[in-house]
């Protein structure tokens, strides 16, 4: 997976569907996750479409698995997750993960129901790495 910065970059160069089709590009880039875990415990409240999250690794190098049953949302979910991947579980816990994501001016981009569970996952990330920083 490509960095946050990086796809930044690339986004911030783009307009249009050209973003559209990076959004698309860095949802088929996720690492596959296993339909055994995509069951209601990962899934994400409030997403308009289907958004399941599962964290795996440790405090020190904490890792998600994501998925989206639609290919716009599945690179939203590629973006929030590229903000958190592999790194402490305490630091996401304690990050600003929509500033992060400021750069991408999701809400003005993107239709409504199509960033309105984005608080949601942004959310159910951070609980996760708050429990598992934790122990």
């Amino acid at each position: 997976m490509r960095n946050l910065s990086d796809i930044a970059e690339e986004y911030d160069f783009l307009e249009g569907d050209e973003r559209y089709r990076l959004l698309i590009e860095l949802g088929r880039d996720l690492e596959p996750m296993p339909d055994a875990l995509k069951t209601d415990a990962t899934l994400v409240r409030g997403c308009s479409a289907a958004v399941w999250v599962y964290p795996t690794g440790d405090a020190a190098n904490l890792h998600f698995l994501a998925d989206s049953n639609a290919a716009i949302t599945k690179g939203i979910v590629a973006l929030v997750i590229a903000a958190v991947q592999d790194r402490p579980a305490s630091d996401v816990a304690a990050m600003d993960i929509t500033a992060t994501l400021e750069p991408f001016d999701l809400k003005n981009q993107l239709s409504s129901n199509r960033t309105q569970g984005v608080p949601n996952m942004i959310a159910l990330v951070q609980e996760h790495a708050a429990r598992i920083a934790a122990g």
